[in-house]
């Protein structure tokens, strides 16, 4: 029984470092996911749509985390979070038209594009009260989530925290739990689709999204005690890396 579970051991891990990633950054950990199930030998159809199955659980992790705590509005809940599901189910059928490098090209164009937006607000006081969030820009994020979730297998939250915080004048810490729930939104939509389809691996999924919930559960706790600067910093590093490590794939698959 043990031998059968060491080959699981390497996903455990690198769910628990996605989970912590995905608390802290309203990510869905589908950037750890989806280079660990490329390495792992996975197609990129199918790494990209385990990927997907895999921020269910850990996003719900995180989602549960920020409920608990009283950080979650009905109203704006509901207006990312039906947008992305909408969205997630409708990109999630497109996904098998295009080829891997395209998808892979996709992603890396995406992170670039957001490596040179994320920035902190400014102009904002500490302590001021903060304007109300227009539930129209949060159905378009929303929207823009679903499709990295269903066609791209990645979260959207790398997507959508910079949209809120710029577009939408939104504080970081409020814009990260949003995105958590809609990540899981679009994910959990997108996912029946591609589990019904038989395009993802199941075992895989829940071996890295079992371990990655506890772990964002307990960042996601944790989110107020880190400061703006700090998670600008690590998401500017981390799409930067993303940007170069899916260029690198996508030009492999183009060139063989």
């Amino acid at each position: 029984m043990l031998i059968d579970l060491l080959p699981l051991l390497p996903l455990l891990l690198m769910g628990v470092v996605a989970g912590l990633l995905s608390g802290l950054l309203g990510i869905g950990g589908g950037l750890v996911f989806a280079p660990m199930l490329l390495l792992n030998g996975l197609p990129p159809h199918e790494a990209l749509a385990t990927s997907t199955v895999a921020i269910v659980p850990t996003t719900l992790g995180g989602t549960w985390s920020h409920l608990r705590q009283g950080h979650l509005a009905v109203r704006p809940c509901l207006a990312i979070g039906v947008a992305a599901a909408v969205s997630g189910v409708a990109f999630s059928r497109l996904g098998g038209l295009l080829q891997g490098w395209h998808l892979l090209a996709l992603q890396a164009l995406m992170y670039a594009v957001l490596a040179l937006t994320i920035e902190p607000r400014r102009g904002a006081a500490a302590g001021a009260e903060e304007p109300p969030v227009p539930l129209p820009g949060l159905v378009a994020v929303g929207g823009l989530a679903g499709f990295a979730g269903g066609l791209l297998g990645v979260g959207g939250g790398l997507m959508m925290v910079p949209l809120m915080v710029k577009g939408l004048r939104m504080p970081l810490h409020a814009a990260i739990r949003l995105s958590t729930l809609a990540v899981l939104c679009s994910a959990s939509a997108a996912s029946v689709e591609l589990l019904s389809g038989g395009r993802a691996d199941a075992v895989m999924a829940l071996s890295l999204g079992g371990s990655a919930a506890m772990a964002a559960r307990w960042s996601a706790a944790r989110l107020d005690t880190v400061s703006e600067a700090r998670l600008v910093l690590m998401l500017r590093t981390i799409t930067v890396a993303l940007a170069l490590d899916s260029g690198r794939r996508g030009l492999q698959l183009l060139l063989a």
